[in-house]
């Protein structure tokens, strides 16, 4: 049996034990309250009967009288007709009045008139008030007995005595339980009706999953969820967030459980781009993120959307760092091939028995280093690795008309360690001052390179239009749609250069915005970028 039909049968029995319950407390209140109206109506009957004088003024005359009266006698007595009046307006089974013997003076049966009565008498010739469910000779009854005392006042010298059937007090019960019972089968048809709409709204809330399938299926979505690396967010249809994971917590900056998407920096215009894209890269929180919007639908039911964030930070960064080695790696083998080149130009010219023309081509090569320098002051650094990057960015920006050039006062001494973010760095500022210095009329790109103990301190200066005020040249863009001649800050490579820096404790800036009259100027400052840092430890 499924957990929803468990819960509806067990709903139902309980409600049909609650209504049982009710029903039986009604019907005894109803008896009960039969029972008391009866009984004061008795009394009522009785106190006025008692108080009236005419009855007590016969009563006395009857009890002074010591002997038995008969019953033709009394049967033609004021005292029987009152009785009988009484009797015949107020429904009643009996109007008995005895004097203070016990003598019945007044009672329905003329025949048992002058008799003793067959109940207890005393308790109200002893003047209390009595009211009792008894068997006489007319049957059990609900009946009150009063003390009649004397006009004037005095001991009692009497007793009347009213009682009602039993069928008679309770001729409107069957009415009262037929409408409990009508009541009791009505809140049995709303309980039925209600616990089958409740049983029908928890299949479609848990989708029909049992109590055990929901436990396991969120014990297997945390283990998953907290298990990946990448941000996973779960929106309802109205657009709030219902599950988030702490890699998405940490990206969104925030816990985002039961807030809008909206608020989150994930806006619907940037949802609608990933999903006619099937995926988009932004920015959020200050990382690259690529974006994936999935549907999710069960049993034609749209259930919402689950966001898959993808932190590209690391990869964007790597993907620098790799770009900027391949490009040195490329320079190298240049060198190295036109070193071999020349190598053989010397064999050559020593086999040829030339040795004065070799001693003058390697003094030449001496004096103008490996290779003819493609960099203008590239022998202001002395580092290769540093030379091979300069060498490799200078071939790029004469491709594009540019001149790539080192300042004068560059001084570099110790060897790089960080090859990679020196790399990347150098790499990502010198590509954005060669973009920027494309359009002016002398295009050129000048870099200075100092060594502060370990610390590599580099400023980057083009001959372009500088960076405009109020733009914020590290604000990262989106790739989609990028305009391939924007400059400054548009797209990750600065924001990325900046990154890398801060992470070894260092920093990217801008040093000089620039204007009309030149571009600008950035700096960049990586600790424990250069080997001296190794001899200051010694």
């Amino acid at each position: 049996m499924r957990f929803a039909t468990r819960m509806l049968i067990t709903q139902l029995v309980t409600v049909v034990a609650v209504v049982a319950v009710c029903s039986t407390v009604f019907g005894w209140i109803s008896v009960q309250q039969l029972r008391a109206s009866a009984e004061q109506s008795a009394l009522n009957i009785a106190r006025t009967l008692a108080e009236d004088p005419d009855v007590q003024r016969r009563v006395a005359f009857y009890s002074a009288d010591p002997g038995t009266p008969s019953a033709a006698e009394l049967k033609d007595d004021d005292l029987q007709r009152i009785a009988q009046d009484v009797t015949a307006r107020t429904g009643a089974l009996f109007v008995v009045v005895t004097d203070d013997h016990g003598i019945r003076l007044a009672h329905p049966r003329p025949e048992q008139l002058g008799e003793r009565v067959s109940t207890g008498y005393r308790q109200a010739l002893a003047g209390h008030e009595v009211v009792a469910w008894e068997t006489g000779t007319l049957g059990e009854s609900a009946r009150a007995k009063v003390p009649v005392f004397p006009v004037g006042g005095g001991e009692p010298i009497g007793e009347v005595s009213v009682g009602f059937e039993r069928a008679s007090v309770f001729s409107n019960l069957p009415l009262l339980l037929g409408g409990i019972a009508v009541a009791a089968a009505a809140a049995l048809l709303l309980a039925a009706i209600a616990s089958a709409l409740v049983r029908r709204r928890f299949t479609r809330l848990t989708l029909d999953l049992q109590p055990e399938e929901l436990v396991a299926l969120v014990q297997n979505q945390a283990a998953v969820l907290d298990g990946v690396g990448d941000g996973v967010v779960a929106v309802d249809p109205k657009g709030t967030v219902r599950v988030c994971n702490r890699a998405a917590e940490r990206m969104l900056g925030a816990d985002a459980v039961g807030r809008p998407l909206a608020t989150l920096g994930l806006d619907a215009e940037l949802l609608d781009a990933a999903r006619r894209r099937d995926g988009v890269e932004t920015v959020i929180g200050g990382r690259v993120a690529f974006l994936d919007v999935h549907p999710v639908v069960r049993n034609g039911r749209d259930l919402g959307e689950v966001i898959v964030l993808r932190d590209r930070t690391d990869v964007e960064a790597l993907a620098a760092r790799l770009a900027s080695v391949q490009a040195m790696t490329e320079a190298l083998r240049v060198q190295r091939h036109e070193f071999a080149n020349r190598m053989h130009v010397a064999a050559g010219l020593l086999d040829a028995q030339r040795a004065p023309d070799a001693r003058a081509f390697l003094g030449d090569l001496l004096a103008r280093g490996a290779v003819d320098p493609a960099v203008p002051g590239i022998e202001r650094v002395p580092d290769a690795f540093l030379q091979s990057v300069l060498g490799a960015k200078a071939d790029a920006a004469r491709e594009r008309g540019v001149q790539l050039r080192v300042s004068e006062d560059t001084l570099v001494t110790g060897g790089v360690l960080a090859v990679e973010d020196v790399a990347a760095v150098l790499g990502n500022l010198v590509d954005n001052a060669v973009q920027a210095a494309r359009s002016a009329p002398k295009p050129w790109v000048e870099v200075g390179l100092f060594a502060d103990g370990a610390e590599l301190v580099m400023t980057i200066a083009d001959s372009g239009a500088g960076v405009g005020e109020g733009v914020d040249p590290f604000l990262r863009g989106e790739r989609t749609g990028l305009d391939p001649d924007a400059v400054h800050g548009r797209g990750f490579g600065l924001a990325l250069s900046r990154d890398l820096a801060r992470r070894r404790g260092g920093d990217v800036w801008v040093i000089d915005r620039g204007g009309p009259d030149g571009g600008a100027v950035f700096g960049a400052r990586i600790p424990d970028a250069l080997e001296s840092h190794r001899e200051d430890d010694a």
